[in-house]
């Protein structure tokens, strides 16, 4: 086991944030809805690694009259922007300039949901393609940086000053812009201890991540960017957990910076101070190591996969009756020699289950549950008519209707597939309007006779193609039949 990794290279670890382009963006609007007539000013400045490279400002005519409350507020007037370009020409001109296509582009906004939100809408209005770069909320940031005890709110004036920013916000695109500029920075320069350092970092940034966790997001640098095992380990050298994945660095730095809901995992995050990895040259070949060593270890976090010798594969079992056919089956005690024709590991024999069933309708396959044929019961009785023509009418998917005298003995099934048979003429056609009651049995049906209520009635051999619940669906009608329950009582003298 490789238990110590070699250091790579920034390529390898991601985009430094020192090497990406935050294209910091502020917009003056009409106080509308995000639209192809709402904008009055786009200002912007570009930055990479402290130093401001461009800017970007102008005025724009929304070909509306800017209310006189917004006149107050930012200080344009309707003479002012009468000259100016159209919101197409501005927005196209923004969006040559900005680059935001790039990958190694961020765009940033204070509250961008507002800004975003405009640029969006202008540019959906007016047909123009909107790149959907990725975008960086210094409000979102801001909050997670300074707490209440430090700053008073995070507005953004209270920030710049906070900064000690030299540019004071306006309600003026551009100066607000270059605010937004110095608390980018700021936010930035008080993660950078807790593992925001790289691009790919600033996804999580805002998550409501304890400082501690964040800061071992640092345990991911020296590891590989390929297929491998990891393992989290403790301070007395227990692993913990372990696990599987296509690019180890990405997967466990995501475990530090990414919010984590789960009580059990959080504790192990916050208990781990080691990882230790097993490059692997495929994904597979790690999967089959993962289990390997969970069987192996026994990490008290891998709950979900302690017992890997449990799971179920699907595959071509052989009847044991006389004259038995090769059905499907489940089975966790899968021979070497099948491995190749199997399907599996499932994760739950729920899930297993569903494929099967899955496998058998697409197949066409006469048995849905993958157990031997059934001999009828000697209490059972046929169904009532009504119910087998409802359920012969098209609307299952996949039955199993007994021939006459399947009551009497054993009988095999006949798959039938969207009401037809698959071995023989067309199946009957469903029953409509009335209470769907038939005065005499079909042909083919067994004659309808007392008995049992109706919640003790089967449609002979096949009752397990009717689904888990065993009840009969009525799609066609729109409605689900009463329940069982209910429709034994009401068959009750007095009731």
């Amino acid at each position: 086991m490789s238990t110590i990794g070699t250091q790579v290279s920034f390529a390898d670890m991601g985009t430094p944030l020192e090497r990406a382009t935050f294209v910091v963006v502020d917009l003056e609007t009409t106080g509308g809805a995000p639209g192809a007539r709402s904008l009055t000013e786009i200002g912007a400045v570009k930055v990479r690694g402290g130093q401001v490279l461009a800017e970007f400002s102008t005025l724009v005519n929304p070909g509306v009259a800017i209310p006189a409350q917004i006149t107050m507020l930012t200080g344009i007037t309707n003479a002012m922007v009468a000259g100016a370009s159209g919101v197409r020409t501005c927005v196209e001109a923004f969006l040559d300039w900005a680059d935001l296509l790039a990958d190694d582009v961020v765009l940033v906004a204070h509250n961008a949901r507002f800004d975003v939100g405009h640029l969006r809408g202008a540019a959906v209005a007016l047909g123009l393609e909107w790149p959907e770069p990725r975008v960086l909320d210094t409000l979102a940031l801001a909050r997670k940086a300074w707490t209440r005890s430090e700053v008073p709110n995070h507005k953004l004036g209270t920030l710049a000053a906070f900064v000690g920013s030299q540019t004071r916000p306006t309600h003026r695109a551009l100066d607000d812009a270059r605010a937004t500029v110095d608390v980018l920075h700021g936010a930035l320069e008080v993660m950078a201890p807790l593992g925001v350092t790289h691009l790919e970092d600033l996804a999580t940034a805002s998550d409501p991540v304890p400082a501690g966790r964040r800061a071992k997001s640092r345990l991911a640098d020296a590891l590989p960017s390929g297929p491998g095992v990891y393992q989290f380990r403790s301070a007395a050298d227990q692993v913990l957990y372990v696990g599987s994945a296509v690019d180890l660095k990405r997967r466990v730095r995501s475990y530090f910076t990414a919010a984590e809901k789960r009580r059990q995992v959080a504790q192990m995050l916050d208990t781990t101070v080691s990882v230790r990895h097993i490059a692997t040259p495929t994904l597979i070949e790690a999967r089959v190591r993962e289990l390997r060593m969970i069987a192996e270890l026994d990490p008290p976090v891998n709950r979900r996969s302690r017992a890997p010798r449990r799971r179920p594969w699907l595959h071509l079992a052989q009847g044991s009756g006389p004259g038995a056919e090769p059905r499907l089956a489940l089975t966790t005690a899968l021979p070497t020699e099948e491995v190749g024709h199997a399907v599996g590991p499932f994760a739950s024999r729920g899930r297993g289950q569903e494929a099967l069933r899955a496998a058998e309708s697409v197949l066409r396959l006469g048995r849905w549950d993958g157990r031997e044929l059934r001999r009828v019961r000697h209490d059972d009785v046929p169904a009532e008519p009504a119910e087998v023509l409802a359920c012969l009418s098209g609307e299952v998917d996949l039955v199993a209707s007994p021939p006459a005298g399947a009551h009497r003995g054993a009988v095999p099934g006949r798959a039938l597939r969207g009401g037809r048979d698959l071995d023989g003429p067309p199946a009957l056609p469903a029953a409509r309007g009335g209470s769907g009651r038939a005065s005499a049995a079909p042909a083919g049906l067994p004659a309808s006779h007392g008995g049992p209520p109706a919640r003790g009635r089967r449609l002979g051999a096949g009752g397990g193609a009717l689904g888990r619940t065993g009840r009969l669906h009525d799609d066609r009608a729109g409605r689900r039949p009463a329940p069982r329950r209910r429709a034994a009582a009401r068959q009750r003298p007095g009731r």
